[in-house]
């Protein structure tokens, strides 16, 4: 079984980066607050909400896209430590999103302690359900996750085989598609998580 969610692109990108931006915080620690930008436009162009982004449309222009997450930055803002909890990103978006009149969106948080099994359920459900999932990570023992240590990015599609659940994972203007296994298990005793939209 597979599942994938439109996304948009800006200009060649699938979905923003924050390399693009052009301060050193934005630049190293504005992975959060992209996560952000990418699920408001993502509401916008399929969840039927107005007025959370100033460019809504498929083909976002990397200028627009920047402008937005500057936006987005006071909300999710870098920080010495990151964005390392859930309990702050939800804090940050949820006022983001109710500054912007949109009060139907609640934000829970899904622990990096939750078993497996469990873990997939729950990514099957919000996906079928047509939510992207934030995801963070923090420390992981796997080489093939470096990319994604300490990290905010986005779940947007799972493929489900017999004895293997891949998961598409959003982040730098590109997309990749790992095994929730491996992700889930990072070998560290700190765990990051899921943000579930609902």
């Amino acid at each position: 079984m597979k599942k994938e969610l439109p996304h948009f692109n800006v200009g060649k990108a699938y979905g923003g980066a924050q390399d693009w931006c052009h301060t050193h915080w934005m630049k190293i620690g504005g992975c959060a607050a992209i996560t952000a930008c990418d699920c408001s436009l993502y509401f916008e162009l399929h969840k039927g909400k107005t007025g959370l982004c100033p460019h809504a449309h498929d083909n976002v222009s990397r200028d627009d896209y920047v402008d937005f997450a500057y936006i987005m930055e006071p909300y999710l803002r870098p920080r010495w430590t990151g964005i390392d909890r859930l309990d702050i990103y939800i804090d940050g978006f949820s006022k983001y999103l109710h500054d912007h009149d949109i009060n139907d969106i609640s934000l829970s948080p899904w622990s990096g302690e939750r078993n497996l099994e469990d873990t997939k359920t729950i990514i099957k459900q919000q996906i079928d359900q047509g939510w992207p999932i934030p995801c963070l990570t923090l420390k992981h023992k796997h080489p093939a996750m470096d990319d994604y240590v300490w990290h905010w990015y986005i779940l947007n599609g799972y493929e489900e085989f017999e004895h293997t659940f891949m998961v598409k994972a959003v982040t730098y203007g590109a997309w990749r598609w790992l095994d929730l296994d491996m992700l889930w298990t990072t070998g560290h005793d700190r765990k990051g998580g899921l943000i579930l939209f609902s």
